[in-house]
């Protein structure tokens, strides 16, 4: 059996294998709401052979939508439309995980195909954007500064959501804290310029999303495994580094996080990154074996071979690939076929496994 197509178990969840699907927003919801999409969009990879698919960032509060267009799960009705797809998922065998996201600064903008770019006016469904300080990120409007108040219901909106997640079915849930976000941008002293206990010192800035991993962790017991995906460099002079990423992780694992999805950047528009086949998989090894929690690598990992190296190299616990999957919804089979591992394939296609 091949690394990539060995099982994993975390907490009560075990993996049938660590080719996992990441986040990938579809700027397709209504209302927060899922819909028919989101549905196939989904349950082609568990038919394609993934171990583990997360849904895409979905916003605990109507504000933290990088869009008007992305999902939420600030309501009940939000939560029972996702209760079908994760049967969905279920059914064919894979692990559902959803990702519970805030935009702080980044949110109310278009979404990819929209007629403009940057933030979306008041007029056309706008909002006005929250941060750790009124700092914009470069083309997109004003954000506000959060108070205690507003920090305190970022924090109870996780966990709310994080309940209705587990209600719904989910089997994993993922802290978004990367891509220049709102938990990011606490982590980053590029975005956060406070000067009270959310700022200034790594553990100040850490601040926030330790809360948030304590106050899910307690809304949803021992038995749900808790990912915490984070961008561990900001690909700019003076941000959040990949040592600063290690010692986070240890925080959130001792916070009762179990796994780190190390991804980068995001955070500014001023970032310079070098992108090539596996670019951030030295980030995800820095995490590490710098810290004492598993993680995954991401980042143009797009063969079978690629990512089995991965592994092997003990660079990373567990691969997550976009859009590979996007391009091949059967990555997972495709791979196993090329490593010569022997996994189960759906019965209406097992007439093509072999030839």
């Amino acid at each position: 059996m091949s690394f990539l197509f060995s099982p994993l178990t975390i907490r009560s969840v075990t993996f049938r294998n660590r080719l996992w699907v990441s986040p990938m927003c579809m700027y397709s919801a209504v209302d927060g709401v899922v819909q028919e999409w989101h549905h196939t969009h989904l349950a082609q990879f568990a038919s394609g052979g993934a171990g583990l698919i997360v849904a895409e960032a979905t916003a605990v509060l109507p504000e933290g939508r990088i869009s008007p267009r992305d999902a939420g799960l600030w309501n009940d009705e939000q939560r029972d439309t996702w209760a079908p797809i994760v049967q969905a998922i279920h059914d064919r065998g894979a692990v559902a995980g959803i990702q519970l996201a805030h935009a702080g600064r980044k949110a109310s903008t278009w979404w990819p195909w929209a007629h403009a770019r940057g933030s979306v006016p008041a007029q056309d469904g706008g909002w006005t954007t929250t941060a750790p300080s009124a700092v914009a990120y470069d083309g997109f409007a004003a954000p506000r500064a959060l108070d205690a108040a507003g920090i305190d219901e970022v924090v109870h909106a996780f966990a709310a959501a994080a309940r209705r997640a587990v209600d719904a079915g989910f089997d994993v849930l993922e802290l978004h804290g990367a891509h220049g976000y709102l938990l990011h941008q606490f982590l980053s002293p590029l975005s956060n310029l406070r000067e009270d206990e959310y700022g200034g010192a790594l553990e100040n800035r850490a601040r926030l999303l330790l809360q948030v991993v304590d106050a899910v962790r307690a809304e949803v017991g021992e038995d749900v495994p808790l990912f915490v995906r984070i961008s561990a460099t900001d690909h700019a002079e003076g941000g959040f580094t990949s040592d600063e990423a290690a010692v986070v992780g240890d925080w959130a694992s001792e916070h009762g996080a179990d796994f780190i999805d190390v991804s980068s950047g995001g955070l500014v528009a001023h970032q310079q990154l070098d992108v090539f086949p596996g670019y951030q998989v030295p980030l995800a090894e820095t995490v590490r074996q710098g810290g004492r929690i598993p993680v995954s690598a991401v980042g143009l990992i797009t063969a079978a071979a690629q990512a089995e190296q991965v592994l092997a190299d003990g660079a990373a616990d567990a691969i997550f690939a976009g859009r590979e999957w996007l391009r091949d919804p059967h990555f997972a089979l495709r791979a196993a076929h090329e490593l010569g591992s022997d996994v189960a394939w759906p019965p209406q296609y097992d007439r093509a496994r072999w030839h």
